[in-house]
């Protein structure tokens, strides 16, 4: 559970119930010492220890401890002050409470690793671990999509464009269509050229297929 730290008016904009400890103490059936408040980069999450205390090595754990060892403040709150991302913290929080991984949309599985390993939750760094490298296992098993481009030009343009390409385009093919105007006594010869680009992306609903008239053009191409 978590909720954003009190403004200035002293109000609290809250995720969860704003139990202070002098309230967890008065509540019917609640024991104080089963209750911890952390205050993860301005935001509070409320968890008992059995929870936080799961690895045995982790720091959370020992934050429980009250270990010497670990210098960490408390808030006006009595919460443990913990400079950390909250957004990271809330899957390691809930890893902690049932044992899965659960990402929201938008997160990163190394941003749930760089957090699993500042509180070094063993079992969590090695199950993100195992999550990124099936996740680029998959991408590796793709086949590579290409994007195509079809591209007219006179015969004098032609070593000028070929040499300026950049950004990923590789020439393809050079077809041509004869003659398009008469210059002086000289035919000015015309082209089209076909040039491809690796696809990298595809969220962007971009076709990765050739066109039929690029497939057109390169068939012709091939003949001749």
């Amino acid at each position: 559970m978590a909720e954003k730290s009190p403004n200035l008016s002293g109000s609290v904009d809250q995720r969860c119930p704003a139990l202070f400890p002098d309230e967890i103490m008065q509540s019917p059936g609640i024991r104080a010492s089963k209750w911890v408040r952390l205050n993860v980069g301005g935001t509070y999450f409320l968890t008992t220890r059995q929870t936080l205390c799961r690895d045995p090595k982790s720091f959370l754990y020992r934050l429980c401890q009250a270990d010497p060892d670990i210098d960490s403040d408390k808030d006006e709150t009595g919460a443990y002050l913990i400079d950390r991302d909250p957004t990271y913290f809330g899957p390691v929080l809930n890893y902690l409470r049932h044992g899965k991984i659960v990402l929201n949309r938008g997160l990163a599985e190394e941003g749930v690793l760089e957090e699993a390993e500042f509180y070094n939750i063993t079992f969590l760094i090695k199950l993100i671990k195992d999550k990124i490298r099936e996740r680029d296992c998959r991408k590796a098993q793709l086949p590579i999509k290409h994007v195509y481009r079809v591209l007219q030009c006179q015969e004098e343009e032609l070593t000028q464009m070929v040499s300026t390409m950049s950004d990923g385009w590789k020439f393809e093919q050079l077809v041509s269509i004869g003659s398009s105007y008469n210059y002086g006594n000289e035919d000015q010869a015309e082209f089209l050229c076909v040039v491809s680009k690796e696809l990298h992306n595809q969220s962007y609903g971009t076709s990765s297929e050739p066109s039929e008239k690029a497939k057109i053009l390169q068939e012709q191409g091939s003949r001749m």
